[in-house]
């Protein structure tokens, strides 16, 4: 496939987790939340987890912001669900590493996250991209903190 092609098609699949967010809303079973904005820009993401024995076994968000941002918020939720805590740090990293251009391990088994690699040609985008799986991260290290 073309790279303009392939450019196309993670612009879809962007736009529809933008449009059809996945795992949006309040998660009454939660027992880890955290609250995250980008002051730059405004975005803001609610995080909803649920934890049991150090497993994600859902995740949700509130939250508003430009596309990007939400779009991966969906993406996250999808992929860290049924994970470990230290599996979804990991996953954090990798994502973050992705998006600022960095070599990483492939992540196909992530879902749709790959889609957002291209984030990396647009450096003020890449905190929009982060602020979901920032959130995570700082959810799971305050929830072992405790």
């Amino acid at each position: 496939m073309t790279s303009r092609k392939l450019d196309g098609l993670y612009r879809q699949v962007i736009m529809d987790h933008y449009k059809n967010p996945r795992n949006k809303g309040e998660l009454a079973e939660s027992n880890v939340t955290i609250d995250l904005n980008n002051p730059t820009c405004g975005d803001e993401i609610h995080l909803h987890l649920k934890l049991d024995d150090n497993v994600i076994t859902a995740a949700s968000f509130t939250g508003s912001g430009c596309s990007i941002s939400m779009a991966s918020a969906s993406m996250m939720t999808e992929s860290v669900i049924g994970h470990t805590e230290d599996e979804a740090i990991h996953m954090a990293h990798q994502f973050s590493e992705m998006v600022q251009g960095h070599d990483h391990e492939t992540i196909d088994e992530y879902g749709d996250v790959e889609a957002l690699a291209g984030v990396a040609k647009f450096p003020a985008r890449i905190k929009c991209a982060t602020l979901a799986w920032k959130a995570l991260e700082r959810a799971i290290y305050e929830e072992k903190m405790r």
